[in-house]
């Protein structure tokens, strides 16, 4: 029973830059992989970013040199830093943790207007 708690979206303009942070609680077991997916309307959901307890990262291409993602293992947080925000990067964002399955954050919603 994990719980992931999601904070960070918001609106912003096109270039500006936002931060979510997901913080897991509810288990003593450490996570392994923690990452990111966003889903807009009319698209598919997407894997935006992920990394793994060692730290090692993966992004996919359209946010490659403008996001980062990140996390903490003793505080089982991850973040994603997006800088130069474009609008088509408005979606839901929900953060993820593996432990013995996938569990999910709420999602929260950026906004990025032109």
């Amino acid at each position: 029973q994990v719980h992931l708690v999601e904070s960070g979206g918001g609106l912003v303009q096109a270039g500006g830059s936002l931060t979510l942070s997901c913080a897991a609680s509810g288990s003593l077991f450490s996570i392994n992989s923690m990452g990111w997916y966003r889903q807009s309307p009319g698209k598919q959901r997407e894997l935006v970013a992920t990394i793994t307890s060692s730290g090692s990262t993966n992004y996919v291409d359209s946010v490659k040199g403008r996001f980062t993602i990140s996390r903490d293992n003793a505080k089982k947080t991850v973040w994603l830093q997006m800088n130069s925000l474009r609008p088509d990067d408005t979606a839901v964002y929900y953060c993820y943790g593996d432990l013995l399955r996938r569990h999910w954050g709420q999602g929260t919603q950026v906004t990025v207007s032109s």
